[in-house]
C-alpha cells in the first residue's frame, strides 16, 4: 500500500507509539510532521533518520498539546510546509496515578487538555481541509481504558472514554466525505509512558516492579505479553488505506484480549 503523495501530521511523536506511527507512514510514502518534546538533538535525529530513510520530507513541530493556539498553528504550518494535511494521528497523552481524593488538581487539567481535548482541537483544524478534498484519515489513539477501568486513574481513563465518544461523534459527521475517524485502543504497550508510571503504581498498590508488571500491567492482557509500537503502527496504517475505507467510528482493541470479558 503507498501513502505517497499524503501528508500526515502525527502528536506525541518523538517516542513510544507515536514515532512508531510517523515511522511507519513514512515508510508507506507519506511526509510527516512529527510532534513532541524532548532532547533536541534526539528529535533531530529522529527526524533526519525519517527522511533519509524512507524518502520522504519530515517536519518537527513543539507545539505544546495543552494549549489549542499551538495545536492550530502545528496544523497551519504542516498545511503549509506540504500543502495539505491528508492524516491526523492524535497520538500525545500522559499519565498520572493516583487515589482520586489526592489526584492534584492541575495534572486532572493537565490530563484531559493533552490526552483528549488536543483531539478535538487537531481535528477541528484539519476537518475543513480533508472535506474539502473529500479525502481524510484521523486515528485517535486511546486505549482499553477507553473501554474498561482501572483504580487510580480516574483522568486517563476519563480521558480516554472521552477519545472514544469523540471518534464516533466525528465519524458521524464526516461520513459522507471520504474521511474516515477511528480509534485504536492498546492493552499496556511497552513505552516511556507505561515505565514512567510504575514506580507511581509501586507506591499506590505497595508492590514491587516485578509485582507490577505481573499483577497490574499484564493480569488484564490473557496473552500474558506486551503489545508492541509497531503493531499499533501497522494498524494505523491500514486504516489510512482504501481497503479500511469502510471502517469509521470504529474503537479498534488491541489489548491481548483483555476488553473480551
Amino acid at each position: 500500500m503507498s501513502l505517497k503523495s499524503r501528508n500526515a501530521v502525527v502528536t506525541g511523536s518523538t517516542s513510544g507509539i507515536g514515532l512508531a506511527c510517523a515511522r511507519a507512514l513514512a515508510r508507506a510514502g507519506a511526509n510527516v510532521t512529527i510532534n513532541g518534546f524532548g532532547p533536541a538533538a534526539d528529535i533531530e535525529a529522529a527526524r533526519a533518520s525519517i527522511e533519509k530513510e524512507f524518502g520522504v520530507r519530515c517536519v518537527h513541530s513543539g507545539a505544546d498539546m495543552s494549549k489549542p493556539a499551538e495545536i492550530a498553528a502545528m496544523i497551519a504550518e504542516a498545511d503549509k510546509a506540504f500543502g495539505t494535511v491528508d492524516i491526523l494521528v492524535n497520538n500525545a497523552g500522559i499519565q498520572f496515578v493516583s487515589p482520586v481524593e489526592d489526584f492534584p488538581i492541575e495534572k486532572w487539567d493537565q490530563i484531559i487538555a493533552i490526552n483528549m481535548s488536543a483531539a478535538f482541537h487537531g481535528i477541528r483544524a484539519v476537518t475543513p481541509g480533508m472535506k474539502a478534498r473529500r479525502w481524510g484519515r484521523i486515528i485517535n489513539t486511546a486505549s482499553a481504558h477507553s473501554l474498561v477501568a482501572s483504580p487510580f486513574k480516574s483522568a486517563y481513563v476519563t480521558a480516554k472514554h472521552g477519545v472514544a465518544g469523540l471518534t464516533k461523534t466525528v465519524a458521524l459527521e464526516l461520513a459522507t466525505f471520504g474521511v474516515t475517524v477511528n480509534c485504536i485502543s492498546p492493552g499496556y504497550v511497552w513505552t516511556p509512558l507505561v515505565e514512567k508510571q510504575i514506580p507511581d503504581t509501586m507506591k499506590a498498590r505497595n508492590m514491587t516492579e516485578e509485582q507490577v508488571k505481573r499483577d497490574v500491567l499484564l493480569a488484564a492482557q490473557p496473552t500474558k505479553q506486551f503489545v508492541t509500537v509497531d503493531q499499533v503502527a501497522d494498524l494505523a496504517v491500514f486504516l489510512c488505506s482504501d481497503s479500511a475505507a469502510q471502517i469509521t467510528g470504529a474503537n479498534l482493541s488491541m489489548d491481548g484480549g483483555w476488553t473480551a470479558a
